[in-house]
This record gives C-alpha cells, structure tokens and sequence, in this order.
C-alpha cells in the first residue's frame, strides 16, 4: 500500500501560481503511476494530468494544457502539480491519485489509492 499526503493549496488571484505537492509513504514510489484530480462543488471528479513511473510520459486535460505541470521526484517520493495562470474555473479540491501499473490513464477508478485532497480557491 501507499499513503498520500497533499500539500500547497491556498487562495490565490485570478493568474497566479501555485504548486502542490503530494508526499508518498509505504511502498516503493516509483512503482506508481501517478495523477492528479479535481473535484469542484456540485461537480464530479475530473482528471487533470498524469505522470508515467519513470516520469517520461505525462498527460494533461485540455482544459489546464500549456498553463499546468505534473513531474515526480522518484528520490523524494513526491509528485507535484505546477499551476500557472490560474482562473477561477480552476477553483476545486484537488486530489492525487497512484496506480499500481506502469501505464498511465486518466480515468479515476482506475487508481488504487488517494489523497485527502488539498483545497484551491482562485478569486476573480
């Protein structure tokens, strides 16, 4: 098993910055894909981006493309998410998420273990 642990969120104005963090516990890191998720009020959980083991391959959804960026430190058991140019739109909790595989997805059920989320607020 792993424990994952979010961190970094806050409030922030309408084209800032933020980076989260989340921390892993238990198993070894760089067994896990990882990804990152949101889930606003009202809304389903929605996937944001995700990274291979080795960190190689990422993907993002369309909506964070070119402002948002996933990348792992295998050596610090940590997995980040850089938010630039943040819109109110991106207001949620966000969650981090591991698979125990080495392909990567965007599909949440597809991930065994999760975060307590971290919660980003960004004021207009």
């Amino acid at each position: 098993q792993v424990q994952l642990v979010e961190s970094g969120g806050g409030l922030v104005q309408a084209g800032g910055s933020l980076r989260l963090s989340c921390a892993a516990s238990g198993r070894t890191f760089s067994s896990y894909a990882m990804g990152w998720f949101r889930q606003a009020p009202g809304k389903e959980r929605e996937f944001v981006a995700t990274v291979s083991r080795s960190g190689s391959n990422k993907a993002y959804a369309d909506s964070v493309k070119g402002r948002f960026t996933i990348s792992r430190d295998n050596t610090k058991n940590t997995v980040y998410l850089q938010m630039n140019s943040l819109k109110p739109e991106d207001t949620a909790v966000y969650y981090c998420a591991a698979r125990e595989v080495l392909s990567t997805t965007t599909i949440a059920y597809q991930y065994h273990y999760w975060g307590q989320g971290t919660q980003v607020t960004v004021s207009s």
